[in-house]
């Protein structure tokens, strides 16, 4: 038994061993693109800055540790800015709200436990390819004013309306009014290097990605700048800002347990983990469908890791965590190839705030945003949308409806937009398909025969009463022919006794049922009704 163990340890060193020269050089970009999402999630909640660092951390370390996701990177995610700003503002303190944050953790952790993830199993496909295809574009709109050098409004944030009230169509609207023309420099080499990387000998160099390289290049241009074109150098504002490093025991903040008997902590506890665990089930679902590797990971054990991460942040001073699809598009457009580039990318968040943080702070907002506007095109391609639409329209219109209902409101929102249409489809599908109708001519006189579905639900009652009382003309010859249904609703039964017992022989209709039984039940074999 031991024996098997080692070597069964062994191989599981050996392959990630063999994976570690595309995951180190993927977890220093999804590093570099997580570090002013952190701080800008962090900016827009309302919170100190270092507490997105932490919550970054933590969602890399902890987290990924826990999690059985191989590409999925967690963190402070930006779908819950508005829900921290409004929570410490009612409760008038930070350490209340991290009360909150640690009692939201313990109920992922309660419903992980209780495999309450199998609410991820009833998401549609078509609803999670708008969420990745709105995001797409979301990200493609809201960075190009921080390539251009216009940044006003925080990298992270996805929504059309800007920090200063401005909404980011209007700024694109006005563009040439923004440029800068450093930014814009160091974003259009960026561009190119990101398009023609791969048509280029260098993209065999395993451990130096298009976009490693791109905020390499963008830090030297910038550096040329100052030597060559005082000009065109990039302002402070436009750089990345990390905040100085005064000491652990400045970094950390403990919650204030004295509001645990408190309603309000309780109600936004409960406020963060349904929207915590929601967001990183839908996350979770729309990184395996654009992973290359098609790799599934335990739903019910992602809340329980998200749980453990959220208790964690709450206890030492962070932010809430999900699941974050930027990150983890970053993370796979990356190379990635375990989640070795997740637990990575948290250990160099917590050193750039210790160690380099000086060094960090040369490297251009406009980088960054290059390689947020290739992530977001391969997000929302134009191909994505003539499949969906080669799909037919009860996938396309779903998938569409998704994709603008997150633009023009938010993620939640607009995926239970997209939800209720899908689901709308789906009736209606259900409503049509719940049988087959022929009809012949047959000596002068109607010969219909309806075939009922595997299955038949009060939803189609309305169209199948519509039909027997309705449609099916006097003298006719009807075979309602029910052999291959499982199961028949009780209303549809219902329908069909009543029509054979008065309309048929009102209307003269000479009636055959075939296969319908009186009773639909598992416990007893059940009867056949009788002409």
């Amino acid at each position: 038994m031991r024996s098997t163990l080692a070597k069964q340890n062994l191989r599981a060193i050996d392959y990630m061993i063999s994976k570690l020269k595309y995951d180190i050089p993927a977890s220093i970009v999804v590093f570099l693109v997580a570090l002013p999402l952190c701080l800008g999630v962090a900016l827009a909640s309302g919170a100190p800055m270092l507490s997105g660092i932490i919550a970054g951390v933590i969602g890399g370390v902890v987290v990924g540790i826990i999690s059985q996701s191989h590409a999925s990177v967690s963190g402070p995610a930006a779908g819950l800015t508005a829900v921290v700003l409004t929570s410490i503002s009612d409760l008038g303190s930070f350490e209340l709200f991290l009360l909150s944050i640690v009692l939201a953790g313990a109920m992922q952790l309660i419903a992980g436990l209780l495999k309450a993830g199998f609410i991820a199993n009833f998401i549609p496909s078509n609803v999670i390819k708008g969420l990745l295809a709105a995001i797409g574009i979301i990200l493609i709109l809201k960075q190009i004013p921080h390539a251009v050098g216009f940044d006003k409004d925080y990298l992270a944030n996805k929504s059309l309306w800007q920090e200063d009230g401005e909404h980011t169509l209007y700024i694109l609207l006005n563009l040439m009014n923004y440029i800068t023309l450093g930014p814009l420099i160091v974003s259009i080499v960026s561009l190119l290097v990101m398009i023609f990387w791969d048509k280029t000998p260098l993209k065999n160099i395993g451990f130096l990605p298009a976009s490693l390289m791109v905020v390499l290049i963008g830090a030297s241009l910038n550096a040329l700048f100052y030597w060559m074109a005082p000009s065109l150098v990039i302002p402070k504002e436009n750089l990345v800002n990390i905040p100085s490093f005064e000491g652990i025991t400045n970094m950390i903040t403990v919650p204030n347990f004295s509001g645990f008997k408190s309603y309000q902590v309780w109600s936004i506890a409960f406020t963060v983990f349904a929207v915590a665990s929601i967001e990183t089930l839908l996350n979770l679902e729309a990184v395996e469908n654009i992973d290359p590797f098609k790799r599934r990971a335990s739903p019910n054990r992602e809340l329980i890791a998200q749980g453990i991460g959220n208790m964690l942040s709450g206890l030492v001073g962070g932010i809430p965590i999900t699941s974050v699809i930027v990150r983890s598009s970053v993370n796979i457009n990356a190379g990635a190839q375990s989640k070795f580039s997740t637990n990575f990318h948290g250990v160099l968040l917590l050193a750039s705030v210790v160690l380099f943080s000086s060094i960090l702070n040369l490297i251009p907002l406009a980088s960054l945003a290059t390689i947020l506007l290739i992530t977001g095109y391969k997000l929302a391609k134009v191909s994505l949308f003539k499949k969906m639409y080669q799909n037919g329209l009860n996938q396309f219109i779903p998938f569409l409806v998704t994709v603008l209902a997150i633009i023009f409101t938010n993620l939640l929102t607009g995926v239970f937009i997209g939800l209720a249409t899908s689901v709308f489809y789906i009736l209606k599908s259900n409503f049509k398909n719940a049988y087959h109708y022929e009809k012949v001519m047959v000596k002068n006189k109607h010969e219909i025969t309806i075939r009922l579905a595997e299955e038949v639900t009060f939803l189609n009652k309305a169209r199948i009463k519509e039909i027997l009382l309705v449609k099916i003309p006097k003298g006719s010859k009807v075979t309602i022919d029910g052999s291959r249904s499982n199961y028949i609703d009780y209303d549809i039964l219902e329908i069909i006794q009543d029509f054979a017992a008065i309309q048929a022989k009102e209307k003269n209709i000479e009636l055959h049922l075939i296969g319908i039984k009186s009773k639909y039940e598992l416990s007893n074999l059940p009867e056949i009704i009788k002409n």
